[in-house]
């Protein structure tokens, strides 16, 4: 029995690190330029393609909770900010994910990613940029589960 229990704990132990050496996962979004919290992200991953979803937006209670996006393009546009899905067609490349697409939803604008796991796994460090990641910003966006 002893052994029994000794080995779920293992199994146990694996999967959560398995999880934190992904990006797949519940993320709160660090506003670069405030500081403040703004959303939570889901990624996640299907045949080694990585994609994120709006799944909460971290607005003040005077502000519309689900604003649509009328900045955006294409079908997004007009559609419901959470359930948009803002990240597209990252790749692991290395250390690193890379080669996809991420988009702001409060500009419309689409930007170029690369995205990199810090702190075991509990920080995403996401670079948004255009033509080289030299030119770009980015913020930190912390695990929630």
């Amino acid at each position: 029995m002893r052994y029994l229990i000794h080995a779920a704990l293992l199994m146990a132990s694996a999967a959560a690190w398995a999880a934190d050496d992904s990006p797949v996962g519940l993320w709160k979004n660090i506003d670069d330029k405030t500081g403040k919290p703004k959303a939570m992200i889901r990624i996640s991953e299907a045949d080694g393609v990585y994609q994120g979803r709006i799944e909460k937006l971290l607005r003040p209670a005077d502000q519309d909770q689900n604003p649509k996006c009328e900045a955006c393009e294409g079908a997004d546009k007009g559609q419901p900010m959470v359930g948009l899905t803002i990240i597209k067609g990252v790749r692991k490349d290395g250390d690193e994910y890379a080669n996809g697409t991420i988009m702001d939803p409060e500009s419309g604008k689409t930007y170029r990613t690369k995205m990199k796991l810090a702190d075991g796994g509990k920080k995403l460090e996401v670079r948004a940029y255009i033509g080289t990641p030299f030119l770009g910003r980015s913020q930190t966006w912390l695990r929630q589960e």
